[in-house]
């Protein structure tokens, strides 16, 4: 298991990465960062929340269809999601999709 300073760097890391894809996608997403907590809000007021879960070294995801655990990857070096195997960035593309009724591709 990863360090809890490892951890914290590490997805310190993705939701600068998550906030740049946003600002370079040029959509109409909403996003604020509160104590570790990552929140997009999409033009119809639905959203998608990040957040980190420090003692279980996981990152969770909560959206519309549900909600969604994330284990880091070594060997991948990705966030897998421990109930169905997509990766972080399929799963915010496919939900992010979903919640602004068109598609959304962002890169990370």
């Amino acid at each position: 298991m990863m360090s809890e300073n490892a951890f914290n760097h590490r997805l310190d890391d993705l939701m600068v990465a998550v906030e740049d894809a946003i600002e370079e996608s040029g959509l109409d997403i909403d996003y604020e960062t509160t104590a570790g907590i990552l929140t997009l809000t999409f033009e119809n007021n639905s959203k998608i929340i990040l957040s980190r879960q420090g003692v279980m070294r996981q990152l969770w995801v909560a959206a519309k269809s549900g909600g969604f655990h994330f284990d880091f990857d070594d060997e991948k070096e990705e966030w897998i999601c421990d109930s169905n195997g997509e990766t972080l960035i399929q799963l915010l593309n496919r939900c992010a999709s979903e919640q602004a009724e068109e598609a959304i591709s962002l890169v990370f």
